[in-house]
């Protein structure tokens, strides 16, 4: 924004600081003279020595006025320039931690944001303010850093359907002979995983903007429709779904909490154990106005920290017990974006006997 040039906070503080400091004394010397005023006479008797018929009358108040006025200008005038001073030295002392939050302002503001201020002493408003303009760096840089990897994903996993797609038709091109079904229905799968991929970066990019409508829906109701719907995939590799639970009304979109939940259902099916395997869904609502959505299955031994790492995009912890619903990578972060554009969070923690336990936890509908 452009705006007219202005005097500086240190000139003013300057001028502010003089300012008081003059009031202040004039108020001290007034009200010395109002003292004066009151206990001096207006004229004195004197009798001069060695003449006790004579009396004189001296203008007390009047000769005092003569010799008070030029001492009362000379200490405004003194205090004036102290005041001048004082108030320029105390005020660059005073904004001295606002210009290092200036200078970091600037260099954020030209795409550095790897510097922090780091304002030393004690708490007090000035370090107050850099603290948490160094905490909204660091969560930019973060931020800004964890984009540019998706993206960078992102570019990789579409190049990838593109770049087999573009063998396939060079094959078919070079070798007329070649089983043509053979070669569409690999088109169609690579064009299905790679229309997949692009749903779900919109899917990502619409919940973190938060566009899109909100209204009152259950999540449990929710939950059994994801059970349902993939019912059919779980008994087909031989893993039991389990659901129970309370009803638990949410505010938010009942399109992307139903692809949350599909997506916590569906990920607890593909990472799990062939043929023996078991995935439990409950919703329960808690204390303090919290529903929360669990999706708890059985699988492989996980670590905290690779558990901690799933919600990155892109991010595979083990392989699947099956290759028919690979799924683009995104289906936990796409949980962890709807959950975090409705308010919510999500933990992820390794089971000790194998497997994952996952909880979304959402403010309830008030």
């Amino acid at each position: 924004m452009d705006r007219a040039p202005g005097p500086s906070v240190r000139l003013r503080l300057t001028l502010s600081y003089a300012g008081f400091l003059m009031v202040a004394g004039a108020l001290l010397l007034a009200a010395v003279w109002l003292f004066l005023l009151r206990y001096v006479p207006e004229r004195a008797l004197i009798v001069p020595s060695g003449t006790p018929i004579r009396y004189d009358v001296f203008p007390v108040r009047s000769n005092l006025l003569r010799v008070f006025a030029p001492r009362a200008a000379g200490v405004l005038a003194f205090l004036l320039v102290f005041g001048l001073v004082g108030g320029w030295f105390l005020a660059g002392r005073v904004l001295a931690p606002l210009t290092r939050v200036t200078e970091a302002t600037r260099e954020a503001a030209n795409g550095s944001l790897s510097h922090r201020i780091r304002l030393p002493g004690r708490r007090d408003e000035f370090r107050e303010l850099a603290d948490a303009f160094d905490t909204m760096l660091a969560r930019l840089d973060a931020h800004v850093a964890e984009q540019r990897r998706f993206a960078a994903n992102a570019s990789h996993e579409l190049r990838t359907p593109l770049a087999i797609s573009q063998a396939l038709l060079d094959v078919a091109r070079t070798d007329p002979e070649r089983d043509t079904a053979e070669v569409l229905d690999r088109l169609h799968a690579v064009n299905a995983r790679a229309i997949a991929l692009t749903e779900a970066l919109l899917l990502v990019g619409r919940a973190e903007q938060g566009a899109f409508e909100r209204a009152e829906v259950d999540l449990s109701l929710l939950a059994e429709e994801a059970v349902e719907t993939l019912l059919p995939l779980a008994e087909k590799h031989g893993i039991s779904l389990e659901t129970s639970g309370e009803i638990t009304p949410i505010t938010g979109s009942e399109t992307l909490l139903l692809q949350l939940t599909m997506n916590l259902v569906h990920n607890a099916i593909a990472h799990n154990l062939p043929g023996q395997g078991r995935v439990w869904v409950s919703t329960a609502a808690l204390p303090g106005d919290t529903v929360t959505l669990t999706v708890e299955n059985t699988g492989e031994r996980l670590s905290p920290e690779l558990a901690a790492t799933l919600t990155e995009p892109f991010r595979r912890g083990t392989e699947r017990v099956h290759t028919d619903h690979a799924g683009a990578g995104l289906g936990l972060a796409i949980v962890q974006t709807v959950a975090h554009a409705h308010g919510g969070t999500l933990t992820l923690t390794p089971r000790a006997s194998g497997g994952l336990r996952v909880t979304v936890e959402l403010p309830a509908a008030t």
